[in-house]
């Protein structure tokens, strides 16, 4: 689908810093004259937020199947589509969102191993062929992403307690996905410090978008 505007999605596991490095970018690219919107998923608006708190918080959520969950992310990525991210795209903004659809591919896709193909098909259904220019996925050890997790503040959602090995299916299914697709996806080393991750983010979005986008 042609737009003005230009989307770009962040992807990685639990505690790779992607909401610290859409702020410092969402800054750059404000700071150029853009329109920036950034959004989460699920959530991003008033249905998706709803849908965000079953899935990581309410108690409702405790037996939820995978199918369910499939379908529940898949539903909030609808709305945010025709509600949010194509009026802004039309406007010509730069969208910047948490998480996009590479996550419910290997979420529940690889980790909750449900059918590639019905996975894709939802995924198809759910963005209506909204999607990113590029994709920021920061990479990280799993056990050192739940680590930075753990040390925030508030409790764990349900996705965070998941065991280790969903997390370590989690990394290997983001970098076999950013394998298939290497001129949509970058592959962020997430490990160092905030500067050396957001430098890596210029650098890929540089050479992905030559220039023409407005990055500083």
């Amino acid at each position: 689908m042609a737009s003005k505007g230009l989307f770009i999605s962040f992807e990685g596991s639990e505690g790779c810093g992607k909401s610290t490095q859409i702020e410092r970018l969402a800054a750059r690219f404000r700071d150029s004259g853009r329109d920036v919107v950034t959004l989460r998923e699920p959530g991003g608006c008033p249905l998706g937020e709803k849908i965000r708190d079953l899935l990581k918080f309410d108690p409702a959520g405790a037996g939820m199947t995978a199918e369910a969950e499939l379908l529940l992310f898949a539903a909030s990525r609808a709305q945010l589509v025709r509600e949010v991210i194509r009026p802004a795209l039309e406007r010509g903004a730069v969208v910047l969102c948490d998480r996009f659809h590479d996550s419910t591919t290997v979420y529940q896709g690889v980790a909750r191993a449900i059918a590639p193909a019905a996975v894709a098909s939802v995924n198809s259904f759910a963005t209506g062929g909204t999607l990113p220019v590029v994709t920021l996925l920061l990479d990280l050890d799993a056990a050192e992403g739940r680590r930075r997790a753990a040390s925030r503040k508030g409790p764990a959602d349900r996705m965070e307690q998941e065991r280790e090995e969903f997390y370590e299916a989690v990394r290997r299914g983001y970098l076999e996905l950013a394998c298939s697709e290497p001129s949509r996806i970058a592959v962020i080393d997430a490990s160092g410090d905030v500067e050396a991750v957001g430098a890596a983010i210029a650098a890929a979005l540089t050479e992905r978008l030559k220039g023409n986008h407005g990055l500083l």
